[in-house]
C-alpha cells in the first residue's frame, strides 16, 4: 500500500532538519573577591614633654614690674636669680639696702632699649660685684695702657676665675665691669655703650662714646 505523498513528504522534511546544538556547559559563577579589611594607622608617638621651667627665688604669682615677669618665663634669667640669691645668702657683711637698690635698678629695664639685654646684664654685674668683694678673693694684677687721649689713665682688671666671667674696666675716674663678647680674633669685651677689643697688641676702645686706641704699658 503507498503512503499519500503529504505524509511522505512531511517525514523527508522532518528528517532534514538539522539537530539543535547541544547547550554549552553552564560556566560556575565566579566567586567575588573578599575585600581586605582596613589596616588603622599607627598611633602617632606622643611629643615629648618640655621639661618644666624651674622658677626664679622670689614668687612669680606676686611678679609686677616687667623685668620679675620677663624672668619668670626665662629660663637663663631664672637659673640667674637663683645663683645671685644664693652668693647673696652667702655674702658677709653686705647692706641689704644695696641689695634693694639692684634690684629697683633691675626693675627700671623697663626702660632700656632691650630690656632682656638690660635684666641679662644686671644680673650678671651684681654677680660680679659679689664675687670680687667675697673674702679671700684674689685680686688679679692690673693692665696700664697707654692710650692716644692720654689725659686719663686707661687700666683693665681680668676675673678670669669667677663665674661669670668679667673685666673691670677704669677710665679716669669712671668705672665698669665689662664681659666677655664673641670675636673672630683677639679679645673682646663689652657691655651696652662699652666696647673694648684688643687684636694683635692694640686694643681699640668705646667708653660711652669716648673712643680711645690703646697699648697696654710693657
Amino acid at each position: 500500500m503507498k503512503r499519500p505523498l503529504f505524509c511522505l513528504s512531511l517525514v523527508l522534511l522532518s528528517a532534514c532538519q538539522p539537530s539543535a546544538p547541544p547547550a554549552p556547559p553552564a560556566t560556575p559563577a565566579s566567586t567575588p573577591p573578599v575585600a581586605a579589611a582596613p589596616v588603622a594607622p599607627p598611633a602617632p608617638t606622643p611629643a615629648a614633654e618640655a621639661p618644666a621651667l624651674s622658677p626664679p627665688s622670689f614668687d612669680c604669682a606676686k611678679a609686677q614690674a616687667a623685668a620679675e615677669r620677663l624672668v619668670c618665663g626665662d629660663a637663663e634669667l631664672a637659673a640667674l636669680d637663683r645663683q645671685l640669691a644664693r652668693r647673696y645668702a652667702d655674702a658677709r657683711d653686705t647692706d641689704p639696702a644695696t641689695q634693694r637698690g639692684w634690684a629697683k635698678g633691675r626693675d627700671d629695664c623697663w626702660k632700656a632699649d632691650d630690656l632682656r639685654l638690660c635684666v641679662l646684664e644686671s644680673y650678671r654685674t651684681r654677680l660680679v660685684e659679689l664675687a670680687i668683694a667675697a673674702p679671700g678673693v684674689v685680686v688679679p694684677k692690673t693692665v696700664e695702657y697707654r692710650c692716644s687721649d692720654n689725659r686719663l689713665p686707661f687700666t683693665m682688671v681680668y676675673y678670669n676665675d669667677i663665674d661669670p666671667q668679667a673685666a673691670v674696666m677704669t677710665w679716669g675716674n669712671d668705672q665698669a665691669i665689662v664681659f666677655p663678647q664673641p670675636a673672630a680674633s683677639g679679645a673682646k669685651y663689652g657691655r651696652v655703650g662699652i666696647e673694648y677689643w684688643e687684636h694683635q697688641g692694640e686694643a681699640s676702645v668705646d667708653f660711652f662714646g669716648n673712643k680711645l686706641t690703646c697699648k697696654p704699658v710693657e
